[in-house]
């Protein structure tokens, strides 16, 4: 009974706190309707930026914020001790091992789903009916990276060579003649390799939709002006397609690069981060939810937020390039 009471009193307070933000928002919009002459553009700012702007400021300046301070904390916040959590991050063994576990995801899964992308973009662009097949691929994006680990985790099935095979690797190895297939979740390092495949897996389908439609997009009479000028095969893709394509390529390479940097939830659900395959976003929860360590915690957070500042100024740069040249 206490905990049904308990329950009612937190979805009353939850529909309260969204009532009163829904009065907020009729009352400003009310008297940003009304607002005229000089007041007429300054009302409609906070009209429209207002909320927007304090929901920024609660979601994500104030967390970011704390989560900074908290980096220079101990475990339980209470004390400062410096840069001791990012020297840990820095200069102990096993995580020297997660940084390049997840430097390795960074390069290997964004190129290998960025070149396959481009590869059946141009491939799918020649046949007949291109969107059956375009769907078929694009479909695993909208499987979580929970479910598409628990799929593969039935690819990876380890059971004796001597019982029935449930997993599709190790059957596959079984008919090639490998008699006793490994546990490929345990087999270091190349378990590291199998979990990328699962974000490549899921990620080609991204990159040959928008490829594709840069594809597209190319102007035919270029085209045709490089055919007649001898462009065919190779270098009319290297030569033409690549330079035209080259901004999209560059957002697709980086879009996926980020994806790849913050990557939980595959990990956790094949490995927990276990045998060898941890990496940063792994680590920080485990750190912070598990250990309950919340300067180890948010210095790995913090490490996070900084690697990805730099992929996001990049895009937006190449971003600004293509408006200046369109």
């Amino acid at each position: 009974m206490e905990e049904f009471t308990s329950g009612l009193t937190k979805i009353g307070t939850g529909l309260a706190a969204v009532a009163i933000f829904l009065g907020l928002l009729l009352i400003i919009f009310f008297v940003g309707a009304r607002a005229k002459g000089k007041l007429q553009f300054p009302a409609a700012m906070i009209v429209f930026l207002g909320p927007a702007v304090v929901l920024l400021a609660y979601g994500l300046i104030a967390p970011a914020f704390l989560t900074t301070v908290g980096s220079f904390q101990n475990a339980t916040g209470q004390d400062f001790v410096g840069w001791a959590n990012y020297s840990w991050i820095f200069t102990t063994e096993s995580n020297r091992k997660v940084l390049l576990n997840t430097a390795a995801w960074i390069v290997i899964a964004p190129l290998f789903s960025t070149g396959i992308g481009l590869m059946l973009a141009l491939l799918l662009d020649r046949m007949k009916r291109e969107s059956i097949s375009k769907s078929l691929i694009f479909m695993p994006m909208a499987i979580s990276f929970v479910g598409a680990g628990i799929i593969w985790g039935l690819v990876y099935e380890y059971r004796d060579p001597s019982g029935v095979q449930v997993g599709l690797m190790s059957q596959i190895a079984q008919w090639i003649g490998m008699d006793d297939p490994p546990n490929w979740l345990l087999w270091q390092p190349w378990n590291n390799f199998f979990l990328m495949v699962i974000m490549i897996w899921i990620q080609v389908g991204f990159a040959m939709v928008v490829l594709s439609a840069a594809i597209k997009a190319i102007p035919g009479d270029v085209v045709e002006a490089a055919e007649l000028d001898g462009a065919t095969g190779w270098k009319l893709f290297s030569r033409v397609t690549i330079p035209m394509v080259r901004g999209t390529l560059i957002v697709v390479f980086t879009t996926i690069m980020i994806a790849v940097l913050k990557i939980f939830d595959i990990v956790r659900t094949m490995t927990n981060g276990n045998f060898g395959t941890q990496v940063v976003a792994n680590e920080m929860y485990a750190q912070a939810f598990v250990q309950f360590d919340v300067g180890r915690g948010s210095a790995m957070a913090v490490v996070l937020f900084v690697a990805v500042i730099p992929l996001i100024a990049y895009n937006v740069m190449q971003l600004r390039k293509e408006r200046t040249i369109r």
